[in-house]
């Protein structure tokens, strides 16, 4: 029981310090219900019951929340969409790109083979005779 009773405890603090961090990491403009500063105080003076408001009343909303792009730190490229965007177009460049390389050898192949042909009946006699 004395341990459950630690844990219960260590596992209250660790809840309200996350609160109070994530309080104090949220812009002023995005918190909800009441103003930053009351947060604050309410998660210190009334801890668990403040954390819990907090959660579930006081914090941004996702869509309110800053993203990686507006605090300055560097997102991976697999989650930058703006990384993603440019790779899709990169990618159907070469596409259109390989396929018109594609188009223009078909095209040169079937240039050199009417020319060929052109030459053969050229010089091959009417009649029929080998020269």
């Amino acid at each position: 029981m004395p341990r459950l009773l630690l844990f219960l405890v260590i596992l209250g603090i660790a809840v309200i310090i996350y609160a109070l961090f994530d309080c104090l990491m949220s812009r002023a403009n995005a918190v909800r219900s009441i103003s930053k500063p009351a947060w604050v105080l309410t998660i210190l003076f009334v801890p668990l019951l403040g954390a819990g408001l907090w959660f579930l009343f006081g914090r941004p909303r996702g869509d309110d929340r800053p993203s990686q792009r507006s605090t300055g730190r560097p997102t991976a490229p697999d989650d930058d969409p703006q990384f993603l965007r440019n790779l899709e177009l990169r990618r159907r460049q070469e596409a259109r790109e390989a396929e018109q390389r594609r188009k223009e050898a078909e095209r040169r192949a079937r240039d050199a083979e009417k020319h060929k042909k052109k030459h053969d009946d050229e010089g091959t006699p009417s009649d029929g005779k080998t020269a």
